[in-house]
């Protein structure tokens, strides 16, 4: 907690021995949403900031960053979502914009109903947005940790799961 009050988020609870100032988790957050810049570019970009002439002799704390800046997005996304002080339990769908536009049960959309009512649109729930990363498989699924799982746009994963149990699969 004293940590925090300073304005520094430590890598660890347990043993924080690394911290990364909120600042500088900000500044990443930035850059990768407007630039792009990946982790390891922006970690590249603060051993330069931190000694410019033996930038070899700073620490490798690069997988930290990662996993603070992981917990950080959701923080600040918590937060955005009046969930920073709230110690509520986030429901499904609590951390997403409502669209006007999108047929959703319940509010009818003027640019998504037809003359009788019935929906000319229909709204589809998958499991991630890129319509591919789905496909990708990780070497240790064990070690995943959902921060998310089913709070935001994603749907959770024993969800999509007892879905494609449901689901009849066409044939190749």
């Amino acid at each position: 907690m004293q940590l925090l009050s300073a304005g520094l988020f430590p890598a660890s609870t347990a043993y924080p021995s690394t911290v990364f100032t909120f600042k500088v988790l900000d500044d990443f957050l930035q850059d990768n949403v407007e630039c792009g810049t990946v982790a390891i570019k922006y970690f590249s970009k603060l051993k330069g900031i931190t000694s410019n002439v033996f930038p070899q002799l700073v620490p490798d704390q690069y997988r930290e960053l990662l996993q603070v800046a992981r917990i950080w997005r959701v923080l600040k996304l918590l937060k955005c979502n009046g969930f920073g002080d709230d110690l509520r339990v986030v429901g499904l769908g609590q951390l997403v914009l409502f669209c006007l536009a999108c047929p959703q049960k319940g509010h009818p959309s003027p640019c998504s109903a037809d003359l009788h009512g019935r929906w000319k649109y229909s709204q589809t729930i998958i499991m991630d947005g890129n319509f591919k990363a789905e496909h990708m498989h990780d070497k240790k699924p064990d070690y995943q940790v959902f921060l998310m799982d089913g709070e935001s746009y994603m749907v959770g994963w024993e969800k999509y799961h007892d879905c494609l149990k449901a689901a009849k699969m066409p044939p190749r």
